[in-house]
């Protein structure tokens, strides 16, 4: 398993930065490799990935959700063993700290190279920044999901 972790600054309150990362569907507009992000329900999504030519499909699952402090998810089913987190911390009224985890098995050769290059850190590290550039330039979120799923004892 692959794990990668990063944090990023962002000059927007942490509501704004908590509500545009419940919005799945926006995700393909600041992260590499994420083609679309279907919403199916409150807690299921399906993913449809290019990283390297590789396509990939995948269902997820909304594991754990508290509004202005985590979301996490797990791929339920399809081809991509994939896990993540964020969490969200309040530095001010108007600046937040995102953290991102992303764990993942990589499948094949190419993307077995590719982790142990750190092709994934550089990818996840500019995804982060991509996504400070998103919604700093909006100074707005596209919407927002409040609900809170609380992860099975």
């Amino acid at each position: 398993m692959a794990s990668v972790q990063e944090s990023v600054d962002v000059d927007v309150p942490i509501r704004v930065a908590y509500d545009q990362w419940t919005q799945f569907e926006s995700f393909p507009q600041f992260m590499g490799g994420v083609e679309k992000i279907t919403q199916i329900d409150a807690t299921h999504t399906h993913w449809v990935t290019s990283i390297d030519g590789v396509k990939r499909e995948f269902d997820a699952e909304i594991t754990e959700q508290h509004p202005e402090e985590r979301v996490a998810w797990t791929s339920t089913s399809g081809e991509a063993k994939h896990a993540g987190v964020v969490t969200f911390h309040r530095l001010d009224d108007a600046k937040t700290r995102v953290m991102i985890q992303i764990d993942w098995e990589p499948e094949g050769l190419v993307e077995k190279a590719g982790a142990a290059l750190g092709v994934d850190d550089r990818q996840v590290k500019a995804d982060a920044k991509k996504f400070k550039e998103f919604i700093e330039s909006r100074g707005t979120e596209t919407g927002a999901w409040r609900g809170d799923v609380q992860r099975p004892s």
